[in-house]
């Protein structure tokens, strides 16, 4: 009541008559009564909306809100006005600043795509029709070396954390330490397997957890400002990355629990994706610690008794139903068919979750690239059952690898999410434009061998006994064992238990016998391995014997995943143990790295200065450099391409010093690289290849303007998820 109005009332009753009767005063305070019971009633009609809108205390009426369309459950559903902006879980539904709010995701990787295209991928996302991006943080391309932390480039974060913002998009956070993700040891840094004694990734290892505690030290306060309580557009934060499927180590998932809050705070939402099984979630999930369990299954499987199942992991009325990983598509490894889903049925396995008012986040919404060395591999009954993954991460996703948006899976998806969204989906960009280069004739500019006396010496190491590659503190690319042994008359057998992962195996004499002349003579892979017969070079003294080894990709999922390079065991000549090796360390540069491995500079430029060892035997084949140039007149524009190696044996390519990744079209089924425009420039380019087998016989390189996966296996294989 207000006090001006009370305490005149009290003015006027005093210089009234005291001769009032008693009759008067009854019939006021009926009067009175009768306007009490009045406002009552009022009052009670209009708090009605206010109840309706409550929501139901019993599951049924809460199992019925699913089945409304998303307009009529949010006039049913209203939590108190916030004045502050909070993303939260109550009532088995995630809500944003107090509304109800249905998570449209897409997995869009930030290291998978160049920064110059970052905005242009993210729109195609909003266009077809997500509201959120999932991106995983790979912990290797962060920090390549041990103490040295990278974010810059293409591991901009930050800036890609507010590029999502800006264009109104939240984030969905997987912070790791373990991503997965077709990534090279699952995004750990390879340097952790260098280390003595061997460090248990993982698990609750304290010196595995101290590498941890000092990598999201580094990390957390940097993506903490970005929140969505601090203003930012990170609404939740992974933990971790499918440990069911691995081990059921709850102290080490508690202490990362712990570890994030201590930067965090108790109001970001952590959570756990899992696969959709008991199994799977009794080991994976954190229970009683406000972690929430996301569910991930194939996507022909009904979902909705999944996220039955997901509620029994979570606290009660914090469950909203949410598919963390909805494949659109599936990966593909070398020699394997192209992996393609049908876009119809991907679409109305999509439709079952948005029918019911579930989340999802797409997987992937836009693949993108695994430029460099970063590829993963997965392993099948045993370690040496190794598939490694392709250089293109295209994924069958909505959005091509290259951006293309103008295919019937976009449109099929676009079309059940627009049906879902409370605002109009934005216009759907075109595709990008894409040129044919034309051909490119390349030079063979120098044999590996040719510059094996130009090695600096820092880059050889000598043992009694093969050493991984880790351990000569080289993470990727290739190493050069040579060894010597006394030959037989006849021939002899050469056995290697185990090398990671394939092994190019030569022989020659010395020098003063033949000039050094270097003879292949087999390959020895992961996964089919087999002795070879080495011939009698008929040398006067021992044969020299040159191992090249290929670092084709870290195991990234499952038992195997402590996936070391190189050698890894005893040499065998007819039984007996070679002994007094040398390795010589070829990295080569990853991705977001200074060249480190001078010759492919020189090659790049053609003035390197070549030894004087005699070239291979067979001028046509043998790891070897080939050098093109191509040139983009100043009047066009600069467009993004493919460079075909059809004809093309195996190996890496660079073009004006980027790694673009690996090319096997004799394996298949990629048979072309994705060039972005951004890797290109006005005037002269440089095409830089290092072929380990055999070239085109027309060293011939063409630049086209479509994609091609019809290498290797002829037909593509439909991947019924």
């Amino acid at each position: 009541m207000n006090r001006s109005k009370s305490l005149a009332a009290a003015s006027a009753t005093e210089s009234t008559s005291k001769s009032i009767s008693t009759m008067a005063r009854k019939r006021s305070t009926e009067w009175k009564l009768i306007f009490f019971l009045l406002l009552s009633v009022l009052a009670f009609v209009s708090f009605l909306p206010v109840f309706a809108s409550l929501p139901s205390v019993s599951s049924h009426s809460h199992d019925l809100h699913f089945h409304l369309p998303r307009h009529q459950r949010d006039r049913q559903h209203r939590r108190p006005k916030v004045d502050i902006r909070k993303f939260e879980i109550a009532e088995d539904m995630f809500w944003k600043d107090g509304k109800p709010f249905q998570i449209i995701g897409g997995d869009l990787h930030y290291f998978r795509v160049l920064p110059e295209y970052w905005e242009d991928r993210l729109l195609r996302a909003k266009a077809l029709g997500l509201n959120t991006i999932q991106t995983y943080i790979p912990w290797n391309l962060h920090e390549p070396e041990a103490g040295k932390l990278v974010f810059e480039g293409i591991a901009d974060l930050v800036s890609f954390l507010k590029l999502c913002q800006k264009l109104d998009l939240l984030v969905m956070l997987r912070a790791g330490p373990y991503i997965c993700g077709e990534w090279d040891l699952g995004g750990f840094p390879a340097w952790l397997l260098s280390i003595h004694p061997d460090v248990r990734l993982r698990s609750s290892d304290p010196a595995y957890l101290q590498k941890v505690e000092g990598w999201w030290g580094v990390l957390l306060p940097k993506v903490a400002p970005l929140l969505y309580g601090n203003g930012g557009p990170i609404i939740m934060v992974q933990i971790e990355n499918e440990f069911g499927s691995y081990g059921d180590d709850k102290a080490y998932l508690s202490h990362l629990v712990k570890l994030a809050r201590g930067h965090f705070g108790e109001d970001i939402i952590l959570y756990t994706t899992d696969g959709g099984s008991r199994e799977t979630l009794e080991k994976g999930t954190i229970q009683g610690h406000g972690v929430f369990a996301a569910v991930d299954f194939t996507t022909g499987d009904n979902p909705w008794p999944i996220f039955k199942l997901q509620k029994e992991f979570n606290s009660p009325g914090k469950s909203p139903p949410l598919s963390s990983e909805f494949y659109t598509g599936w990966l593909t490894h070398w020699s394997e068919k192209m992996a393609r889903t049908n876009a119809d049925f991907t679409a109305a396995a999509l439709e079952k979750i948005m029918l019911r008012n579930g989340s999802v986040v797409l997987y992937m919404a836009h693949g993108g690239t695994n430029f460099g060395f970063y590829n993963g591999a997965n392993t099948g009954v045993d370690e040496s059952d190794y598939k490694p993954d392709l250089t293109s991460y295209d994924y069958d996703a909505p959005i091509t690898e290259s951006g293309d948006v103008e295919n019937a899976k976009f449109k099929a998806i676009r079309r059940v999410l627009g049906k879902y969204t409370s605002v109009s989906l934005p216009l759907v960009p075109p595709n990008n434009k894409k040129t044919g280069y034309g051909s490119i004739r390349l030079k063979r500019t120098a044999f590996l061998f040719d510059l094996l006396d130009e090695i600096d010496s820092a880059h050889i190491v000598e043992a009694e006994n093969p050493t991984a590659m880790e351990y000569l503190n080289q993470m990727f690319g290739f190493v050069l064992y040579v060894s010597e042994y006394a030959a037989k008359t006849g021939r002899s057998k050469l056995v290697i238990p185990k090398v990671h992962d394939r092994a190019q195996v030569f022989i020659s004499c010395s020098r003063a016998v033949n000039g050094g002349q270097v003879s292949y003579v087999g390959t020895i892979e992961r996964w089919s391995n087999q002795a070879i017969d080495l011939p009698n070079a008929k040398c006067v003294s021992n044969t020299s014997l040159f191992i090249l080894v290929e670092n084709m990709g870290r195991v990234n999922y499952g038992p195997y995943i402590f996936d070391r390079k190189g050698i890894l065991s005893s040499v065998y000549v007819n039984g007996k143990v070679l002994k007094r090796w040398k390795m010589i360390s070829i990295p080569f540069h990853n991705l977001n790295e200074v060249p480190k491995f001078n010759p492919v500079i020189q090659i790049a430029s053609e003035s390197h200065k070549v030894s004087t060892r005699k070239k291979l035997k067979d001028q046509s084949g043998g790891p070897s450099f080939y050098t093109g140039h191509f040139s983009i007149d100043t009047t066009a524009e600069v467009t993004d391409t493919y460079i075909s190696l059809r004809g093309w044996g195996k190996g890496i390519a660079f073009i004006n010093e980027f790694n673009i990744g690996r090319y096997w079209p004799t394996s298949g089924p990629q048979c072309n690289l994705y060039i972005p425009a951004p890797i290109l420039r006005h005037g002269e380019n440089v095409l830089v290849i290092f072929e380990l087998e055999s070239p085109n016989p027309k060293l011939l390189v063409d630049s086209v303007d479509k994609p091609d996966f019809t290498c290797g296996p002829r037909q593509a294989s439909v991947h019924q998820l």
